[in-house]
């Protein structure tokens, strides 16, 4: 996978589409580990700026994640229940809630735009989450010398992505922060942890295994190598890293206690995603027998709400992405945090 990737050592930087930025990304690589982008929630123009401009602080290889959901199915009368829920809020913190909802930005399966541009651009890597887009695109990729990753959270998902000509598989365990990269959220999720999902994968699939989801430090990255990955992702363990975009509020509440306490929920974005409890989750999980508004509509709801809190001082209506390793966030610069992780998988420092 080392070769695979191009890097000096087997760690990958998780995308985190909103907390991901140039300078963590190229801090990243320029640390010997793969630093990623997520561009998902971005426009193609905000994309391709974000890659340029990562390109231009390393030449090392760096990887753009992109999101490969099915189009949202609408259904204006969950929609409408859905806003309704929300509204007493709303009226709380001085704002008007929404007459409707929109589908905040598109999946790359149905993006072409998007496409081309990466195909432009040219990062090292491209990364699928929620799906794999066409075998056409992959082997576009590939034929532009662009390695491709895909997230499986089941064996089920390995062998699509394996099957379709990826190049590698992440692993996403049931500990990850963030999105679940389930294909199809209304399946029964298997619930796999991280070792348990690797292990399998690595028994029942041709390709790299990477590990992710709840790894915090060196000791972590070294029980997933030993079980057969090739590498592992964290993301939660770079948010407190001054080169990611995470606000004030975000820092604060990771840093806190209450990141110990974390739920894997679709009221947030109509997707199943784990994040740290407070009155958003609580509000929507309340809503018994109401289901959420498909991704990413429910999401542009709860985008808006937060934003009318936030005017009024509160940080409790945003979305805080984080795996259950959280409460072992430390605050590094990336390329600190980098080196002290490959001391703890070197033995050589023990984790603090």
């Amino acid at each position: 996978m080392i070769k695979l990737l191009g890097t000096a050592h087997p760690i990958i930087q998780a995308p985190m589409a909103g907390i991901s930025t140039p300078a963590l990304a190229a801090a990243v690589s320029n640390a010997g580990a793969l630093g990623s982008l997520g561009v998902g929630a971005s426009s193609v123009d905000q994309a391709r700026s974000a890659i340029i401009q990562t390109q231009s602080l390393t030449h090392k290889p760096i990887n753009v994640n992109v999101f490969c959901n099915a189009p949202p199915r609408r259904n204006r009368t969950i929609e409408a229940a859905w806003i309704s829920h929300f509204s007493p809020f709303f009226d709380k913190f001085g704002a008007e809630p929404p007459e409707s909802l929109n589908e905040i930005y598109q999946t790359f399966v149905v993006n072409e735009d998007a496409f081309r541009m990466l195909l432009e651009v040219r990062p090292r890597f491209v990364s699928f989450h929620f799906g794999i887009p066409s075998v056409e695109k992959i082997a576009a990729f590939r034929e532009a010398g662009i390695k491709t990753l895909a997230t499986a959270t089941n064996l089920q998902e390995a062998r699509a992505i394996e099957a379709a000509g990826v190049d590698g598989i992440i692993a996403q365990g049931i500990e990850a922060g963030g999105h679940r990269g389930m294909f199809d959220p209304h399946a029964k999720d298997d619930q796999l942890g991280t070792i348990p999902l690797v292990r399998l994968l690595v028994r029942k699939s041709r390709l790299p295994v990477v590990a992710a989801g709840g790894i915090m430090d060196g000791l972590g990255i070294k029980s997933a190598l030993e079980q057969g990955a090739v590498a592992a992702q964290l993301g939660t363990a770079f948010i407190l890293c001054p080169e990611s975009a995470a606000d004030e509020g975000y820092r604060a509440i990771l840093k806190s206690g209450r990141s110990g306490l974390t739920k894997l929920t679709s009221v947030v974005s109509g997707r199943p995603a784990r994040g740290i409890v407070n009155r958003l989750i609580e509000h929507g999980e309340a809503g018994a027998g109401l289901p959420p508004a498909d991704y990413p509509i429910a999401y542009d709801l709860a985008k808006q709400l937060h934003a009318a809190a936030t005017r009024e001082g509160t940080n409790e209506f945003a979305a805080h992405w984080v795996g259950q390793g959280a409460l072992l966030a430390r605050e590094f610069p990336a390329a600190q945090l980098v080196k002290t992780l490959l001391e703890e998988v070197a033995g050589t420092n023990a984790p603090v």
